[in-house]
């Protein structure tokens, strides 16, 4: 993988990210880089399990099916990581009455 391609991972994956917590209803108390961490994975494991399951990867321009893989998978991940980053000492706010 070249810096090129490595640069276009993060780029895709922090799109990948802000989507998949777009999807997912309701406030997400993630910081954005923990967001973009989530999408980079979400991207790779994506992209992996599209060719699993058949996905053509010769397309020209963006493979829609595989952008909405990616997707489903970040909207997965951000709702998993912002139910455990809320438990496990995550800065919080305090109440306010």
């Amino acid at each position: 993988m070249t810096i090129t391609g490595i640069i276009m991972a993060l780029i895709i994956g922090a799109i990948v990210g802000a989507l998949g917590r777009l999807v997912v209803p309701g406030k997400q108390h993630l910081p954005i880089w923990l967001t973009i961490v989530v999408g980079i994975i979400a991207a790779f494991l994506g992209t992996a399990l599209a060719r699993a399951i058949g996905i053509p990867t010769a397309t020209s321009g963006i493979d829609w099916r595989e952008l909405a893989v990616q997707v489903v998978l970040a909207a997965v991940g951000v709702a998993l990581v912002a139910g455990l980053y809320g438990r496990s000492g995550g800065r919080r706010r305090p109440l306010t009455r």
